[in-house]
Parts: structure tokens; sequence; C-alpha cells
């Protein structure tokens, strides 16, 4: 079994359109659904995903979900809520009462406000409904999240896209490590294991294990095995390679780590960071 927990479905033919991604991005600008995604991702193993919405448009919110009601292969969906929105309780309520939706994702273009009074509410909130929280984070911000996830012990956090460490195959920021020891002390904490072919700046990321090795080693000394999910970060990984690559990388990091460790990080890790549903 392995879960892709950081996917995108889109569609650029629909009527209304849509805020993500832009019109100019020729890789990313085109019809983004299951029937574009499982010739890719079901050969390499995958039999489910977890849902990303990019798009800040709350009734998109319902249109992923729509969308999975006839769609197995979705497992669970992260939603797109700004916790700073009066309506935000009214919109948590009405989506969760899906079993589908298991959390948001804040992404609304503001940094973050880690510890206003009205985030700690929302937070709350996410907690008492068993929904998680997927947060975009990096060097800069790893020791407020630490703060956070201090402060909100039941509530499950997944860093996005290993809080966006650029990848050279050195050894990683000094700054990130020590964000990542930092919140390596909260066991509600994940992260992604996505983002880094992304971020390994060149036009087509390097497919050999070991440029990734010293990132990867950072993040299994502080979170371990527990607390790393796998996720390709479709659609825009194709910028930078084919669907498979972090699929393999990973794969070939873990394999010597053994059976157990590997089903681990594809995806018993992400069942107990999202509470994804099984759905035949």
């Amino acid at each position: 079994m392995i879960i892709d927990t950081h996917v995108h479905f889109y569609d650029t033919e629909r009527p209304e359109g849509l805020p993500w991604p832009e019109s100019t991005n020729e890789i990313l600008y085109r019809p983004s659904m299951p029937s574009r995604y499982k010739p890719l991702a079901l050969p390499a193993g995958i039999t489910g995903v977890i849902v990303e919405e990019a798009s800040t448009w709350v009734e998109d919110n319902q249109w992923i979900l729509d969308l999975a009601a006839d769609e197995p292969l979705v497992k669970g969906f992260v939603g797109n809520l700004d916790p700073e929105d009066e309506a935000f309780e009214e919109h948590v309520n009405r989506f969760s009462a899906n079993p589908i939706f298991r959390g948001i994702r804040v992404r609304t273009g503001r940094v973050f406000p880690y510890g206003s009074a009205r985030i700690r509410d929302c937070l709350n909130l996410l907690a008492e409904r068993n929904l998680s929280l997927d947060l975009i984070a990096g060097a800069a911000t790893l020791e407020d999240l630490a703060r956070l996830a201090r402060d909100h012990s039941s509530l499950r956090i997944i860093i996005n896209h290993t809080a966006g460490i650029a990848v050279d195959g050195n050894a990683p920021d000094p700054a990130w490590s020590a964000g990542m020891e930092a919140v390596s002390d909260f066991e509600n904490v994940y992260c992604k294991l996505s983002g880094m072919v992304e971020k390994a700046g060149s036009e087509f990321a390097p497919t050999d294990v070991e440029f990734y090795r010293p990132t990867i080693d950072v993040l299994v000394r502080t979170l371990g095995v527990d607390r790393l999910v796998y996720s390709s970060n479709w659609t825009p990984c194709e910028r930078v390679g084919p669907y498979e690559l972090t699929l393999n990388i990973v794969r070939e990091y873990f394999a010597s780590m053994g059976d157990e460790v590997l089903e681990k990080i594809l995806w018993k890790n992400s069942k107990a960071a999202y509470r994804w549903i099984s759905r035949e």
C-alpha cells in the first residue's frame, strides 16, 4: 500500500475558472484530474491519495468533496480555509460533516499569524473535530511552529514539503536543521517528504538518492521514522521530473531500513497523521 499525501486535482476548463495555477504556467495550467493522475500513479503502486486544496475559494472545498464521492482513490481531503475568516467555524462544521474531509491547509498568501487569540481558538476547534493542520513552514518560522505545537498538543500538524529547504547535495542550512530539532520535541508534528526535487535548483532534478541523503538524514535524525510521510506534490513535481521521482528517492533511501520502516513512510504514518478513511 502507498498513500500519496499531497496531490492537487483541478480543472482548468471549468466555466468559472480557478485561482491556481496561473494561466501563464504552461506546465501546470491544464486539467489535472484523476483521469490524468491514475495512469501515472497506479503503475507506481499508489493505492490512495490525500488531496490538498490550493484554491482559496471556499466553494472549491465542496468541489473536491463532490469529485471524491465517485473516486475511491481519494482517502482524504485537506481543505483550504482561512482561520481569520469570521465564518471559519461555520465552514469547518459544514465540510467536516463529510468523513473524507480530514483537515485544513492554511494558504492565505499572508504570514501565518502564530500566537494570535483568533488562531488559538480556530486550532482548538480543529483539534476538537479530530482534524489536522497542514502548514507551509521554513527555517525562519520553525521555532514559532514548535511553540504552536507545544500549545496545541492534541492537534496533528503536518509540515508541507520538508519545510521548504533548498537541496544542493550538501548538508542543509543549519538554521533549518535547528528548526527541525525544535519541532522534533513535539510528537504531534509530522513532515512530508516532498518538495525536495522542486527545490534542487535545476531545471531537471537529480535522480540519485545521494543528492538528497544529507537532507533526509536530518529529518530522520530529528523526527525519526514515525513522523515522516511520503508525498509527490503532484502536479508541481512535474516541473522538474517524472511523477515517480520522489517516490523512487524515498523508496531507495528507506529500503535499507527494512519493510516495516518503508511501510511506515509510504502509508502507515499518513494514517496516524490524517486519520484517513478506508474506501473501496
